[in-house]
């Protein structure tokens, strides 16, 4: 993972910051895509990389309107005036949804080995489950229509599960469960960002594949978290740290520190310390 800004390394960072950094890789080479992140640190994410390395991105207000720079998180100063583009109401969301000029990362709270996730009900049966949550909601259409990420803030085999979803909300490379005239190559999962790791779905017949660990956490340690197989292929590079410049691009999104409040304890990013 290579820092997307020309700046020396930051010395003191949380693992919310490395999170964001390395989830706004997920969306460096899209070009003039509508970037969607569900979830604070995702959002953080996606405007990062609008700020810094694609600004071609674009960026919704989640109403109306197409900005042309992400609006900052929380509270916002009095006389505060968002940077609106144009007017993309639902129905121009729905074409850039099925055009395939979207990139959501999403927060699952399964996955599978093929990359399939489920958000909707855990245990028992489809209709009589143990835990009923959101329902598959626009997953199905989402994953066969655009470019997905995951987002994954506590990596476990409670989230990466041995065998299938309980419920499968969002197609993967899984050959079996291929809507009518798709092939595996109209499947596009991207980076999965994890508390642990980096991933990615490149591995042998799209298999997930690790990419890099965070400062602290070993190869171990995520194997041992996912499961079913992660690819390794290799010495395996340790993620990004921040740079001073997107801490401080970060500061300017998240003024009130929102994002110390995403994980448990906000651990450092640096866990070698």
């Amino acid at each position: 993972m290579t820092n997307p800004v020309n700046d020396s390394a930051a010395s003191e960072y949380s693992l919310a910051e490395l999170m964001i950094c390395a989830g706004a890789e997920a969306f460096r080479n899209d070009g003039e895509v509508l970037a969607t992140g569900i979830g604070l640190i995702p959002r953080l994410a996606a405007s990062l990389a609008m700020k810094t390395f694609n600004p071609d991105l674009m960026m919704t207000d989640s109403e109306a309107w197409l900005l042309s720079e992400p609006n900052p998180v929380g509270n916002r100063e009095e006389g505060f005036v968002q940077k609106n583009e144009t007017w993309m109401g639902f129905s121009r969301i729905f074409d850039n949804v099925w055009s395939s000029k979207r990139h959501a990362m999403v927060g699952p709270t399964q996955v599978d080995r093929y990359g399939q996730a489920n958000i909707s009900a855990l245990g028992g049966t489809y209709e009589q489950p143990k835990v009923q949550m959101l329902g598959v909601r626009g997953f199905p259409g989402n994953s066969i229509s655009h470019a997905n990420s995951f987002f994954v803030p506590s990596h476990n085999k409670r989230v990466f599960v041995e065998g299938e979803c309980d419920v499968v909300a969002s197609i993967g490379y899984n050959p079996q469960r291929l809507p009518k005239g798709y092939s595996l190559d109209d499947i596009d999962i991207r980076l999965v960002i994890t508390d642990l790791c980096v991933m990615d779905w490149n591995g042998p017949d799209h298999q997930l594949r690790l990419v890099s660990t965070h400062p602290g956490v070993s190869v171990e340690q995520v194997l041992e978290n996912t499961g079913f197989e992660v690819i390794v292929d290799g010495d395996i590079p340790v993620t990004a740290a921040p740079t001073q410049a997107q801490l401080d691009v970060i500061r300017q999104l998240d003024p009130h520190n929102l994002r110390a409040r995403q994980l448990k304890d906000n651990p450092p990013g640096d866990r070698r310390q």
